[in-house]
């Protein structure tokens, strides 16, 4: 898929959201990437570039105090060739941007991996 068309997909994930989030998505960057690259899977301890379609890197609103002023964005990074590979169908890749673009956001809101994996698990019951 052609990039401006992808990023046209997760611009919709963003649109999606639920307007009490939107506003509060301050002093982030979100991009689109081809592959996450050898420093990213580094500090994901990932070996295998194909398992990271995703990354929040930055201080969690959680973890902001008075002094949190005057720094550089924060950055969710969407990877749009393990997306895609993990995707048959555009319908399935939309849903696909859509939940890892959630899943980033929730770890700009403080959210780590452990909760979000038992809200996933709470959400199938």
């Amino acid at each position: 898929m052609l990039r401006n068309k992808f990023e046209v997909l997760v611009v919709n994930a963003l649109a999606g959201l639920p307007l009490e989030f939107k506003e509060l998505l301050d002093n982030i960057d979100i991009v689109v990437e081809d592959w996450p690259s050898s420093v990213q899977l580094r500090k994901m301890k990932l070996k295998n570039k194909y398992e990271l379609l995703g990354l929040y890197e930055g201080v969690p609103i959680t973890q902001r105090d008075q002094g949190y002023n005057l720094v550089l964005p924060d950055k969710i990074t969407i990877f749009q060739k393990p997306l895609e590979a993990q995707c048959r169908s555009l319908k399935e890749l939309r849903n696909e941007i859509a939940s890892v673009v959630q899943h980033e956001i929730a770890h700009h809101f403080g959210i780590d991996d452990q909760r979000l994996n038992e809200i996933e698990r709470e959400k199938r019951k």
